[in-house]
C-alpha cells in the first residue's frame, strides 16, 4: 500500500516523443497501462534492468477495477507486440533512428507484475530534452483510446499552440487506424475519429484543441491541431504555498480583488512573469477608464484567454491557418476556428467572474449553490459533467451562465458578435 500512495501522489508522467509515436492498435486500457508502467519505472529507468508493481495497484492506476487477469495479460501482451519509433538528432548532429517494442517482457507472479524496457528505449524515455507531462488524473477521465492518443500527441505542443501540419497518413498512424481501408475516406475519419476525439479532449482534459485541415486539389492532405490551456482543474485543489504568498505578484493580485486561492492557482499554472504582464496590462487599462467592471474579472479573462483588450476582441486567423488558394470549405473551417477562439475567450470571462463570486462565499453557501444548480439539470450526462468538473464543465456552460446571470450584481460579460 505504501508503494501505491507513492505512485499516485505523483501527478504527472514525463512521456518522451518516442513513447507517444507508437505503431499498432492500442486500446484505451492498453494505452493507460503503458503510461502507468512508465510512471512506476521512471525514476529507475537507467539503473534497474526490470521493474515491479503490484497488479492491484496497476489496475487501480489505470482505472481498471476488474479482477479479470486474462484481460490484463492480453493488454501486457499487446504492449510487448507494439513498437515505439523515434527519429531525432544525436549529440554529434547525426540523425538517429530507432525502433523497439514498448516493453521487452512482462510476467505476473504472486499478484505482482514484473516488466522491463529495452536499454535504448529506456534511455530515450528518461531523456528530459523532449517530453510532455501526462497528468495521470486526467488520463483516467478518458473513455476513448483515440481521444487519449490525440491528447498525448497534442499536449506536448501546448507551449507552441499548434501541432504543426501532419500528413493525413501520419495522423492515421498516430490514431492506430492506418491499416484500416475504412478510414482512408477522410469524411469517415473525420466523423468517427477526429470529431469525437476532439470533443472528448475538450470535455475532460486540461487542454482545448481545434482541428484544421489543409487540402490539395480538394482532397484532405494535412491536418493540424490548435491547442490552448483549458481550466478544467478544480478551483479548490491547491494548498497554501508560503513562497507564492510572499511574492509581489501575489500581493498585487489580492489588491485587484483576486482571492487567495485563485491567486495561488494562477501563479502556479502560469508563472509569476506571465501573471505580472497581465497585471500591468489590466492596471493600465483601468487607469485609462476602460475597465468598467471589476478588474479581477478582466484579469481572469486576460490570464485564461490571453487576449489584448478588456473586452473580447475580434480574433483574426493567422495567414498560415488558411492555405494560399483556399477552398470555400477551408475558409469556412478557418472562420469556425476563429469563432471557437472568440467563444472560448468569452467563456473564460464569464467563468472568471463566477469564480470570484464563489471565492467570496462561505463553504456552506458554495455547497448550497452547487446543490441548487444540480437539481436543475435534466439528465445523467449533465449531472455527471457537473460533478466531475464543477462550474467549469463545458457541457453545461449555457445553463451555468443563465443560473449566475441574475445572482451576480455586476452581471456577466455579453458575448461578442
Amino acid at each position: 500500500m505504501t508503494q501505491f500512495r507513492h505512485i499516485t501522489e505523483r501527478e504527472s508522467l514525463r512521456k518522451h516523443v518516442a513513447a507517444i509515436h507508437v505503431g499498432g492498435k492500442l486500446t484505451l486500457l492498453q494505452r493507460k497501462l503503458s503510461n502507468c508502467l512508465l510512471l512506476n519505472a521512471y525514476d529507475d529507468l537507467l539503473t534497474k534492468p526490470s521493474h515491479r508493481i503490484d497488479a492491484e495497484t496497476l489496475c487501480a492506476l489505470s482505472g481498471y477495477a476488474s479482477r479479470d487477469r486474462e484481460t490484463l495479460k492480453g493488454s501486457l501482451r499487446a504492449l510487448a507486440e507494439t513498437t515505439a519509433e523515434w527519429n531525432m538528432l544525436g549529440d554529434n548532429g547525426e540523425e538517429e533512428w530507432g525502433i523497439s517494442s514498448l516493453i521487452s517482457y512482462a510476467k505476473l507472479v504472486g499478484g505482482v507484475c514484473e516488466y522491463a524496457y529495452a536499454a535504448p528505449l529506456a534511455a530515450k524515455l528518461y531523456d528530459p530534452s523532449v517530453f510532455s507531462m501526462i497528468n495521470m488524473r486526467i488520463q483516467r477521465n478518458f473513455t476513448s483510446g483515440h481521444a487519449l492518443a490525440l491528447y498525448e500527441n497534442c499536449f506536448r505542443f501546448v507551449r507552441t499552440g499548434s501541432t504543426g501540419w501532419w500528413e493525413i497518413d501520419v495522423f492515421r498512424r498516430l490514431m492506430g487506424v492506418h491499416d484500416s481501408p475504412y478510414y482512408e475516406d477522410f469524411s469517415k475519419l473525420n466523423a468517427k475519429i477526429i470529431k469525437p476525439s476532439v470533443a472528448e479532449v475538450n470535455a475532460v482534459s486540461d487542454i482545448s484543441v481545434v482541428a484544421e485541415v489543409k487540402r490539395e486539389s480538394r482532397k484532405a492532405k494535412y491536418i493540424r491541431f490548435l491547442i490552448a490551456r483549458n481550466g478544467q482543474a478544480t478551483l479548490f485543489d491547491l494548498g497554501d504555498d508560503d513562497a507564492v504568498r510572499k511574492s509581489a505578484v501575489y500581493k498585487r493580485l489580492l489588491e485587484n480583488g483576486v482571492s487567495n486561492r485563485l491567486a495561488q492557482r494562477w501563479i502556479a499554472e502560469h508563472g509569476e512573469s506571465y501573471v505580472s504582464e497581465k497585471l500591468d496590462f489590466v492596471e493600465g487599462e483601468r487607469r485609462k477608464g476602460r475597465v468598467r467592471k471589476t478588474p479581477a474579472g478582466y484579469l481572469s479573462a486576460a490570464i485564461k484567454g490571453d487576449f489584448k483588450t478588456p473586452s473580447v476582441a475580434p480574433i483574426s486567423v493567422a495567414p498560415s491557418a488558411v492555405p494560399a488558394d483556399p477552398t470555400p470549405q477551408e475558409l469556412e473551417e478557418a472562420e469556425r476556428a476563429a469563432q471557437l477562439a472568440r467563444d472560448a475567450a468569452w467563456r473564460s470571462q464569464c467563468l472568471g467572474v463566477i469564480d470570484l463570486n464563489l471565492e467570496k462565499r462561505s463553504p456552506a453557501s458554495r455547497k448550497a449553490m452547487k446543490d441548487r444548480f444540480e437539481r436543475q439539470l435534466d439528465d445523467d450526462f449533465e449531472r455527471d459533467q457537473f460533478r466531475r468538473f464543477g462550474w467549469h464543465a463545458r457541457g453545461v456552460f449555457p445553463k451555468v451562465r443563465n443560473f449566475w446571470a441574475d445572482l451576480i450584481p455586476e452581471g456577466l460579460p455579453d458575448q461578442a458578435e
